[in-house]
């Protein structure tokens, strides 16, 4: 236990994950480098202590996140561990030990994603020994000008018949797959909900946020895009295609049904004095496996402490001062706020805006 740590705001360096899609271009712009491009490095795993998982690159150690409170820079999963009343919270702990249960996430993608599921947490528990399963949410941040129609792919909206399904990915008739599905137009601003379950798909040139349940479980069922061929080992979790199906909610989910159920609005929770506010983006009517909150601050505002959270400036800029100074921030910054922490300021000159994702609440 370091109890130097403690009162401090975290900030959260960028923390980059190899997959199996291309993208990364606008993530290396932010990260300053020379010639920005896209490569497999395509996700920024936002103060993680999920390891990714990643067939072929096993000696890698990928996800993991440092973070750093004033002059300490520090492995999170490792002061989390030592430390996890503090930074979770005595009921957190109690219920799940000293894993998070949230992971977020920057996706850059440069092309359409793999065809994909992820199972629900009762499956993963029943089947597969994972706390969790990979219910998931997305914030969409921008598209690239490159992009005429940003879109994403959310359920079936023709359903195939099991055994089609799996006849279809077995032979990878991709007419077929991509025919079960149309296009859900997305755009700034909008956020989605993913169940356990969902097929699924991220279209090409998006910038969002992800914050799903802390688990690296996916089956996927297209196996080659943009030249690469994604191993054996990586489709269908090792268990084959007959468990993996399973795993698929085969109902229809017409886009307007999407829009209305799956594309929640947000809901303002607090108005403060200013004009600042608080909105709920992800609560309890979409999923009891995390929560996301956007606070959207004029000038000035003091928060509380008392919950663990990932959060991230989406728009304009602001300092942040915690017990030990002042913290500058800029679009695309991260930090972190361990449950402990008494409360902090923000003060801005521009106007602000906060993405903030927490932990499942403990009953």
């Amino acid at each position: 236990m370091n109890r130097d740590l403690h009162q401090r705001i975290g900030l959260l360096p960028p923390n980059r994950v190899w997959r199996t899609y291309p993208g990364g271009r606008l993530l290396d712009r932010l990260q300053g480098k020379a010639a920005p491009a896209d490569t497999h490095f395509p996700e920024d795993w936002i103060g993680s202590t999920t390891r990714a998982i990643n067939p072929g690159r096993e000696t890698e150690v990928e996800g993991i996140a440092t973070a750093i409170f004033g002059p300490h820079r520090v492995n999170l999963r490792d002061v989390i561990e030592a430390d996890p009343d503090y930074f979770l919270g005595e009921a957190h702990t109690a219920a799940y030990g000293t894993n998070p249960m949230v992971l977020v996430k920057f996706i850059d993608s440069a092309d359409r994603l793999h065809l994909q599921a992820h199972p629900t947490a009762a499956f993963a528990r029943k089947h597969l020994g994972s706390p969790s399963g990979k219910t998931e949410a997305y914030v969409i941040l921008s598209s690239r000008e490159t992009v005429p129609d940003p879109h994403i792919y959310l359920g079936f909206q023709r359903p195939p018949r099991r055994e089609d399904l799996k006849h279809w990915i077995e032979n990878q008739n991709m007419e077929a797959l991509i025919g079960c599905f149309d296009r859900i137009p997305v755009r700034p601003g909008d956020a989605f909900i993913i169940p356990g379950g969902f097929p699924h798909a991220l279209g090409e040139g998006l910038f969002l946020v992800e914050i799903q349940e802390p688990s690296d479980l996916v089956v996927r069922f297209e196996f080659e895009r943009s030249g690469f061929v994604i191993p054996e080992s990586a489709r269908f979790m090792g268990r084959g295609l007959d468990f993996c199906l399973d795993v698929f909610d085969f109902r229809a989910t017409p886009v307007a049904q999407v829009l209305a159920d799956y594309r929640p609005k947000p809901v303002v929770q607090s108005v403060y004095g200013d004009g600042s506010m608080l909105e709920s983006v992800i609560g309890p009517r979409q999923t009891e496996c995390f929560a996301v909150e956007r606070l959207r601050i004029r000038e000035r505002l003091e928060l509380g402490g008392g919950r663990f959270s990932v959060n991230i400036v989406t728009e304009g800029s602001c300092r942040i001062a915690d017990a030990h100074g002042t913290i500058e921030l800029r679009q695309y910054d991260r930090f972190l706020c361990p449950y402990g922490l008494d409360g902090f300021e923000v003060k801005t000159e521009t106007g602000v805006e906060i993405l903030r994702s927490y932990p499942p609440v403990v009953a």
